[in-house]
């Protein structure tokens, strides 16, 4: 009889090579005396220990795996055949033969539920596969897939015969691949709270180091940038944070397109660019958001109002856009005070865009803002019920007396209308002279 020490993956990458392992074998026992079985170790015939040694001494991982094979057909229930499934497994991978290396995760899974080495193969193997679809919906099905595994091997206990401090190496190097494959997913399927959850227990998962270097974290950091931006509603904050990492550490391409991403999110919430370099310098330095971090957040446009009209000394003078702006957004002291500045003062207003007309009202857009959206800023209530109704889309030149107004939607509303007719004038009379001759 002989003894064989079962194989210990000790590191897992989500670069390349998906995995290494170590295997040691023990002495055999002399003189064909059974030997007993220590920590990890089992009996085999002289026969089945033959092929198994044939197998595991092959030069090329391709011929590992086709030596493993031959022995899984002669000895399908042998007692080491968890085992033989994860060399085999391994041998594959280093082949590049991805399509036999799920094969064999799944074959590994069927003997041995649990194993975590075989959820970290199947995880990136499908994510892979999945990434280089092009069908959105295939992709989004075989993304599903790998965060399933993914959220299966976080569950993985460890194994009888895995010492703790192996089974926490495994960890370190697995958990990553699965937070990965989780918020991706997430990310995918608009679940933008699973996707922060993921991508930031992933990178809490790695030494901060491991964030700053091209590859899946940083990668991942910027999805963490993209999750904050598409939530609803939109974390402008967090998006500028996590982009600017991603930004300070990529190489171009990259470096450029992460910091579209990060500026863009920064005015939105600031509005405008300057300090966004304060920022990345901040984001730079620390891989979350410091305590006491902030942005200051551009002024509401009620602060815009108020500003406006302590810097105003005639508000009557204000262009009809910008008492249009301060009635919609100003706070209702501020809207009436530029109210009152016209109200009851007849007008004329040329080129207004009819939206609805009856003979008794015309809805028209008036300001650059609603003639380009097409919404009625304007009702002019009529003196008269018009003869001749003007068509929507029609422009037309109106009269009327500023009566009240509606803040949302915005909706100014005048009194005693009427349609302005354009008069036509004559032409100067020619006056003819005799030509001069010289």
């Amino acid at each position: 009889m002989k003894k064989v020490v079962l194989a210990s993956l000790i590191a897992v990458s989500s670069l390349a090579p998906l995995a290494q392992y170590a295997l040691a074998e023990q002495p055999a026992a002399r003189d064909g005396a059974p030997a007993q079985a220590a920590a990890g170790q089992v009996q085999l015939s002289q026969e089945e220990y033959n092929a198994y040694n044939n197998a595991k001494t092959q030069t090329t991982p391709a011929a590992q795996a086709t030596a493993f094979e031959a022995y899984l057909k002669a000895y399908p229930n042998s007692t080491i055949k968890a085992d033989v499934l994860q060399q085999l497994l391994f041998a594959y991978s280093q082949s590049n033969d991805s399509t036999n290396a799920l094969g064999a995760a799944d074959r590994l899974l069927a003997v041995d539920p649990t194993n975590f080495r075989a959820y970290v193969f199947e995880v990136q193997l499908r994510r892979q596969a999945a990434e280089a679809l092009t069908d959105a919906a295939a992709r989004q099905s075989g993304l599903d897939a790998a965060a399933d595994y993914a959220q299966k091997g976080l569950a993985a206990p460890k194994s009888k015969d895995m010492s703790d401090a192996d089974f926490t190496t495994l960890k370190a190097a697995g958990y990553p691949i699965f937070y990965s494959a989780i918020g991706t997913d997430a990310l995918g399927k608009k679940d933008n709270a699973a996707a922060i959850s993921a991508f930031k227990s992933e990178l809490g998962a790695v030494p901060v180091a491991q964030t700053t270097s091209p590859g899946l974290q940083l990668q991942d950091t910027f999805y963490l940038a993209q999750a904050y931006y598409t939530s609803t509603p939109p974390d402008y904050v967090n998006c500028a944070y996590y982009g600017s990492r991603a930004m300070d550490y990529a190489p171009e391409p990259y470096k450029t397109q992460f910091k579209q991403v990060a500026s863009y999110c920064y005015r939105k919430y600031h509005g405008k660019a300057d300090g966004f370099d304060d920022v990345a310098n901040v984001a730079k330095d620390n891989l979350t958001p410091p305590s006491g971090f902030t942005i200051a957040p551009a002024p509401s446009a009620a602060d815009i109002v108020s500003n406006l009209i302590a810097t105003t000394p005639d508000l009557a003078a204000l262009a009809i856009s910008d008492k249009e702006y301060v009635l919609q957004n100003g706070k209702p002291a501020d809207a009436d005070k530029v109210f009152d500045t016209v109200k009851g003062k007849s007008v004329e207003i040329p080129g207004a865009l009819v939206i609805e007309a009856t003979a008794e009202q015309l809805k028209v857009a008036v300001s650059d803002d609603a003639v380009q959206g097409k919404v009625a800023d304007f009702a002019f209530n009529m003196k008269e019920p018009l003869k001749v109704i003007p068509a929507v889309g029609a422009k037309v030149t109106l009269s009327g007396t500023y009566a009240s107004y509606s803040q949302s939607p915005l909706l100014i509303v005048m009194n005693d209308a009427a349609e302005v007719k354009k008069t036509a004038t004559k032409p100067a009379a020619t006056t003819h002279r005799p030509a001069t001759h010289r």
